[in-house]
Order: C-alpha cells, then structure tokens, then sequence
C-alpha cells in the first residue's frame, strides 16, 4: 500500500497490479506486461530472484523490466538479481526519491542500484590482494571527462549527483555515459560501474 501510494503520486506512473506472491507475479506480468516490475526478494511461492529470472532472465524471448526491492542487502542477492536480468535493485529504506527514479530509470532501459550497494558490490571486482582480471581495452579511448563521469558511477553516484559534482548538466551527464557505454560495451550503469573496477579506473 505504502508503495502503491508513492508511485501513484506521480501522474506518469500508473500501479496496474499488486500480487501477494511469485506464483501471481509471474502471471500477472506476463498477462498485463507492466512497463517495469517491482518485486520483493521475500516471497511466498517463488521468491524475487526465481520471479526475475522468469521474466527477464537471459532466456527470456521478450524480457520485462524488474527492480528488486528488499530489506535484505546481501550480496549474493544482489548479485544473483543482475543476473536473472534485474534493472534495479533497492533497499526498502532508500526512499520514495530513490525508488520513484529507480522505476523511471528501468523504463528508459538504464539501470540504478542502491548507492551503498553499489559500492560494495563492485569492490569485490578489485579485492586487495588479487590479480586484476583481464578487461579488453575500449574500442577507442575514453576522453577526460568521460572518465571523470565513469568514476563517479562507480562511487555509486546518480546522474543528478554526478552532474552536480562535475559542473554538468543532466543532458551532458546522459550524453557522456551513452558514449562510455558504446565505448566498452556496457548495457547499463551497473556494467559500466563493473568495467571501472576491473579495469583498474577506480581502486
């Protein structure tokens, strides 16, 4: 209700269902195709994960767009969600902000990921100690501010952070990260954000 009541808020977005379990979310998505699916971890029947998978896994044909939302900050949640094709994956107490711009974000095809979650996720992509992975060069050269922008994905920041803290407008912000994007390959900030640790970018 508490959710249902935020998004409402908003007049460009439209709740169509809720569901008390993975078995009705499964099929009400795949009856009513939402734009965006916003699904618990903890769940009677299937639970958040197995849900993703069904309905935006990679062997999905026609996958829907899915942001996780739980309490449950585990890293092997997190990890597993992306997997099963999760465009989003946030904390219960990120905030109405959050999760309003988490939605609009996986409807436009990007990808946002709690700040604090981000952080930790990708860190272990540049554990102390290991041997950095090879990563393939981008296909031409990132320009100054790119990086700049890349770095600060990688810290977690959103674009209106990011625009905020480099001088940027968020038009710019969008234009740089489209260009890092096509540059290394990344579908999303997430595989963006990846590519930086890996590559050494950020420490």
């Amino acid at each position: 209700m508490g959710f249902r009541m935020i998004l409402e808020s908003h007049d460009d977005i439209e709740v169509v269902a809720d569901v008390a379990d993975g078995v009705s979310a499964v099929a009400k998505a795949r009856e009513l195709r939402p734009d965006v699916c916003l699904l618990d971890i903890r769940m009677p029947g299937l639970d958040g994960l197995e849900v993703t998978r069904q309905l935006a896994g990679p062997d999905v044909t026609d996958p829907l767009k899915v942001v996780v939302v739980t309490t449950f900050d585990l890293d092997e949640y997190v990890h597993t969600a992306l997997r099963n094709g999760a465009s989003g994956f946030l904390l219960k107490d990120a905030g109405p902000a959050l999760l309003i711009e988490a939605v609009r974000a996986a409807d436009r095809g990007d990808a946002l990921v709690s700040p604090q979650i981000t952080v930790r996720l990708l860190k272990h992509f540049n554990g102390a100690g290991s041997a950095k992975p090879q990563v393939p060069p981008p296909a031409e050269p990132l320009t100054a501010r790119e990086l700049d922008v890349v770095k600060a994905v990688a810290r977690g920041l959103t674009n209106t952070e990011i625009g905020a803290e480099l001088f940027l407008s968020l038009s710019t912000v969008k234009t740089h990260l489209a260009s890092v994007q096509g540059k290394i390959g990344a579908r999303n900030r997430v595989e963006t954000a990846a590519w930086a640790w890996r590559s050494g970018v950020v420490s």
